[in-house]
């Protein structure tokens, strides 16, 4: 990930929050044969290092300048999110895959915690979103010893949700972010806010956000549609509204 990768990005989710596009799902993949090597720790411009996104009014270091906006920007998305790991993926680019709702990976790709590797801690949100998946001792496994975890095994940690052969991968992918996309958008979006928000929440703190959110589920258009097709057994048509 180098400054104009994540400028770049920061401007794309800019304009897929703004409505203008009638976004309903983003997908995340690499391009070429792999995901992310993790952030580029050769290319050094102080200068450039100092300044923040320009939708964001953060003052500090290149972490909460950079990547703490994208990640917050990745949680607070109003529509599904889909990573696609198309090969190797470290550091933080596991980060990144890691804060998608769901995760394919290719049968050739894999995970890695890189970070100690070069001395350094985890970050982009990794001691976080990590044990949160895959608990406690296989989270601390995996940055301590800075080993790569294949497609098979992350599949069995429940590091990602499906495992596709390579030449398939973004067939069957986009099979996935489909049905994502004609979906109830607007409650898929409050499903996303739901379950964030269970890692802070006490449970009924939950139980009133789930009744608060399905009070104003109940007056979406797709739902209400749902509903008089589910009575004519229909099948709905979402529309994303």
């Amino acid at each position: 990930w180098s400054d104009p990768m994540l400028a770049s990005f920061n401007e794309i989710l800019y304009l897929l929050e703004s409505g203008e596009h009638n976004v309903r799902c983003l997908v995340l993949t690499g391009e070429g044969r792999g995901f992310s090597s993790g952030a580029n720790l050769t290319a050094k411009s102080k200068e450039d290092e100092a300044k923040p996104f320009r939708h964001s009014v953060v003052e500090q270091g290149v972490l909460t300048l950079k990547y703490h906006p994208l990640m917050y920007r990745l949680r607070d998305l109003p529509f599904p999110f889909l990573s696609v790991v198309n090969g190797p993926c470290a550091g933080v680019g596991m980060s990144f895959a890691m804060a998608a709702d769901m995760c394919t990976m290719s049968d050739n790709a894999y995970f890695l915690q890189a970070f100690r590797n070069v001395g350094l801690v985890p970050d982009g949100g990794a001691t976080y979103l990590l044990p949160r998946k895959i608990g406690w001792a296989r989270s601390m496994e995996l940055i301590l010893l800075g080993e790569k975890v294949h497609a098979d095994k992350a599949l069995e940690y429940g590091l990602c949700n499906y495992v596709f052969p390579q030449d398939k991968l973004m067939e069957e992918s986009l099979k996935v972010a489909k049905k994502l996309a004609t979906g109830p958008t607007k409650t898929l979006g409050m499903i996303r806010q739901l379950m964030w928000s269970s890692f802070n929440n006490s449970y009924e703190e939950q139980l009133r956000m789930e009744a608060k959110m399905q009070h104003k589920a109940f007056t979406f258009n797709d739902t209400k549609a749902a509903m008089k097709a589910f009575a004519s057994k229909k099948k709905p048509v979402f529309k994303g509204e």
